[in-house]
């Protein structure tokens, strides 16, 4: 009931025959069965919806009881004088008629009466004509005599009269040497009150210059007053700016202070001027929001050089640094146009509106019975509804904030480039290493110390990009920081692993379980020194991570700014003042990428901002793991140094026989495999034994899935089958994968795993692409040996849960005759590039 309006109510109740049917109606429910609780509720909002619509309809009432009684006496003077004037028509036509001969009929008297009028028209005309000629002729002796009598009021008066016949004279040869005449006469007069004026405007004295602007008003030379007016306002400001020698900006051998500062003092120069002429302005000027307006604007566009100028130059002289310094002038801008806008609303309430009633008799008041608050309320409404109709007018023809940032707007638009200037600057210097005299736990130690600054660096330019684009620039922020943050891990990238193998310091011994293990002293201090970078490699991920969120959550509350403007019915329009947020708003940064940024970041799940970034730490694990798989495979690859060399793969004979001294054959059931092949598994085989000592060193679970040869399915099919196992055994360590899809959570067992597996792989491709291939020939003997060693490593790697098919082709094919080899080369050939190598071998082709 409290949602009906008053006016359906009051429709019902017209409807209804009486009072108590209507109520009866109402209160009775559909069911006819209802709580008295509810019942009383309803009657409760029925009587509160009663008593609104008899609060209008009183207020509607008073309403119209006013309009009546300002039209009823009007009205009965009105009909008097509709009566006397219906009498005299019909005199007149009485009179016009017996004027008439019957004879001529009523057609040629209306023709004649035509006639008649039309030749008084023009007869008048013809004297307006007359007069303003007459009036010409002596207008310039007229004005001159006033001139030379100071009757500059008059003189004004005469010339806005002639001004206004000049449209009579236009299309004739006349008006150009009456327009000529007009323009020598005005200045005239506007050259005989400029002292005057100046000496007015300087010493104050409002009354004066408010009559003098009422003379340059006649003469439509307004603006030429404002001129002479802004002029002498704005001459110490001019003076200052002109006068004040900035090191940032200027070359020059005299010292001076910055711009930044420079500003500010000029900015608050610039408010105790307009301070003062907010009561100046008013008792001169009829519209003194525009004209200060036009006072503030015109200021700024005569500075030389401008400040636009003035802030590009910061960039020759300081280099990318001076963004810093736009900003902070930017802020010292904002501040001053806060102050200026409150003089702006001040300075409203004293213009006086041109049909104020304030001063003249008030209108008789009827004496009744009325309803104050729906009268009051009205009132307050309509004030309030005129004053934002006029404030917004006002704002549409004040444009004194957009003159004031404008001078930003290029450097606001180009926010991205300047920014990627300055973190390029910034983190340069984040980007180099201490000389290699540094130990390996002070090279890490310093990549961990560089994130805290690099990423200090970019909360900064988070900070910048917010206060003085207020998000606008959003893509370009996150281009630059994207691109700046993976040079900053490139670059690290780059000097690690040119520089990993290098001596760093005293290096350490391994623990006595691991004394047989095939490393030298320099591999043991690199594989710390890999384990450390990795780990601080993590710990720069976990920052890029908390970085994101702080960035994310930014533009969460962009969009969320975005989002509300738009409900509104209007665009996002943030800073100090609406001119300011309009510039931004109508520039080439409120575009399709901003929008498009700001609605993957309300996404689920969260879309990666910093992708490129990302992508160089994934690069500098890959890097790192690979450096450290080189390490642990190091003495496996220089066994097999020398494989592919050895002379036993030329060796003649049939390993399947072998001849005794005495000339017998006695058979050969299996080969040995060789020395080699021996001591390469026998180094896998002690793999397990080295990730066991480093099983609770975090930094071999984070990304793993930038292990060579290791990829997401592979983890989560190793996570699935130790989840049960690492269950039991309360392991619940997550791996850290840099860009994962979901968490994959691995026990140490399982991250070994992952490794094992990795390294198996890559020792066997190392095996079969850059080993066996360099074996020139294979004899019978020597394909049995090779046979031999590639099924005994085969079954190594099976115990580490690394299959690998290519060394299972190589053993296929090494073990087959020449009579299968033959055949098989002519069904494969020339797709299987491991059979062209062992046919190559053994002949075959």
């Amino acid at each position: 009931m409290t949602s009906t309006s008053a006016s359906a109510l009051v429709q019902e109740l017209d409807d209804a025959p009486d009072v108590l049917t209507w109520l009866n109606d109402t209160l009775t429910p559909q069911d006819n069965h209802v709580p008295l609780a509810s019942l009383e509720s309803l009657l409760a909002d029925l009587l509160t919806a009663t008593d609104l619509s008899a609060v209008t309809t009183s207020a509607a009432l008073e309403r119209t009881i006013d309009e009546v009684s300002h039209s009823a006496p009007r009205l009965t003077y009105d009909l008097h004088f509709m009566r006397d004037g219906a009498l005299s028509l019909h005199s007149a036509l009485a009179t016009v008629t017996a004027r008439i001969p019957a004879e001529t009929g009523t057609s040629a008297a209306l023709d004649k009466l035509q006639t008649l009028d039309t030749a008084k028209r023009r007869m008048e005309a013809v004297r307006d004509v007359l007069r303003e000629a007459e009036s010409w002729s002596s207008l310039e002796a007229e004005v001159t005599a006033l001139l030379a009598e100071r009757a500059y009021d008059k003189a004004a008066e005469r010339l806005s009269e002639a001004s206004r016949s000049m449209p009579v004279f236009a299309g004739t040869p006349e008006y150009e040497p009456r327009r000529a005449l007009m323009v020598s006469l005005q200045n005239q007069l506007e050259a005989a009150l400029s002292s005057a004026l100046v000496g007015a405007i300087n010493s104050g004295d409002t009354a004066l210059c408010r009559n003098f602007y009422g003379i340059f008003s006649n003469i439509q030379r307004e603006s030429e007053f404002r001129n002479y007016y802004f002029g002498s306002r704005r001459a110490g400001l001019v003076a200052l700016w002109q006068s004040e020698v900035l090191e940032d900006t200027e070359p020059s051998v005299l010292p001076g202070q910055t711009f930044s500062a420079f500003w500010a003092t000029f900015c608050a120069s610039f408010l105790a001027v307009l301070n003062a002429e907010r009561t100046s302005i008013p008792a001169i000027f009829p519209d003194p929001q525009i004209t200060l307006s036009t006072f503030i604007t015109s200021t700024l566009s005569i500075l030389q050089p401008s400040c636009p100028q003035r802030l590009a130059s910061l960039f020759n002289t300081t280099g990318s640094s001076a963004l810093k310094d736009v900003i902070a002038i930017y802020k010292t801008t904002e501040e001053f146009a806060v102050s200026t806008n409150k003089i702006m609303e001040k300075i409203q309430f004293s213009v006086i509106p041109a049909d104020s009633t304030l001063d003249g008799p008030l209108p008789p008041k009827h004496i009744r019975r009325r309803s104050m608050r729906m009268s009051m309320s009205w009132r307050s409404n309509s004030a309030t509804n005129f004053s934002r109709a006029q404030q917004s007018t006002l704002n549409d023809v004040l444009d004194w904030d957009q003159t004031l940032f404008q001078a930003f707007l290029d450097f606001q638009v180009d926010y991205g480039t300047l920014e990627r200037r300055i973190l390029s600057d910034e983190l340069s210097f984040a980007s180099t290493l201490t000389p290699n005299k540094n130990s390996g736990t002070d090279r890490a130690r310093l990549l961990r110390e560089r994130a805290v600054d690099v990423f200090s660096a970019a909360e900064e330019s988070l900070v910048r990009c917010m206060s003085f684009t207020y998000g606008y620039a959003a893509p370009g922020l996150i281009s630059a920081l994207d691109s700046s943050l993976a040079s900053f891990v490139d670059s690290w990238t780059q000097s690690l692993t040119e520089n990993i193998s290098a001596p760093s310091g005293v290096p350490m011994e391994s623990g006595d379980d691991l004394a047989d293990l095939d490393y030298s002293p320099q591999d043991w201090s690199n594989i710390q020194l890999v384990l450390h970078l990795l780990a601080s490699t993590r710990a720069v991920l976990d920052r890029l991570r908390t970085f994101e969120s702080k960035l994310r959550a930014a533009l969460v509350q962009i969009a969320t700014a975005f989002r509300l403007a738009q409900h509104e019915g209007g665009v996002y329009t943030p800073g100090a003042t609406k001119g300011a947020g309009s510039l931004l708003a109508q520039s080439s940064l409120n575009s399709a990428a901003l929008h498009d940024l700001l609605s993957s970041t309300e996404s689920q799940p969260p879309v990666p901002l910093l992708i490129t970034t990302r992508t160089s730490i994934a690069s500098l694990a890959r890097a790192l793991q690979s450096s450290l798989q080189h390490t642990l495979l190091a003495p496996l690859h220089a066994h097999l140094s020398s494989y592919a060399s050895l002379a036993l793969w030329a060796v003649p004979g049939d390993p399947k026989s072998m001849r005794t001294t005495g000339d017998l054959h006695v058979p050969v059931f299996s080969l040995s495999p060789s020395d080699i092949v021996q001591h390469v598994a026998e180094g896998l085989l002690n793999l397990p034994r080295l990730f066991e000592v480093y099983a609770d060193d975090d930094a071999l679970c984070f990304s793993l899935n930038t292990l060579p040869n290791v990829d997401e399915a592979y983890l989560s099919g190793l996570s699935e089958h130790m989840h049960a196992q690492s269950s039991e055994l309360g392991h619940n360590r997550r791996a850290s994968l840099v860009l994962p899809p979901k968490p994959v959570v691995l026990s140490p067992e399982a991250v070994a795993a992952a490794w094992l597996s990795s390294l198996g792989h890559s020792i066997l491709s190392h095996l079969t692409s850059s080993v066996l291939p360099k074996i020139r020939t294979l004899s019978v003997a020597g394909a049995a040996q090779l046979s031999s060693d590639l099924g005994y490593l085969s079954n190594i790697v099976r115990a580490l849960n690394v299959e690998y098919e290519e060394l299972d082709r190589w053993k296929e094919y090494v073990g087959m005759n020449d009579e299968e080899g033959s055949q098989v080369v002519v069904e494969k050939l020339p797709g299987d590039q491991v059979l062209v190598l062992v046919a190559k071998m053994r002949g075959w082709t």
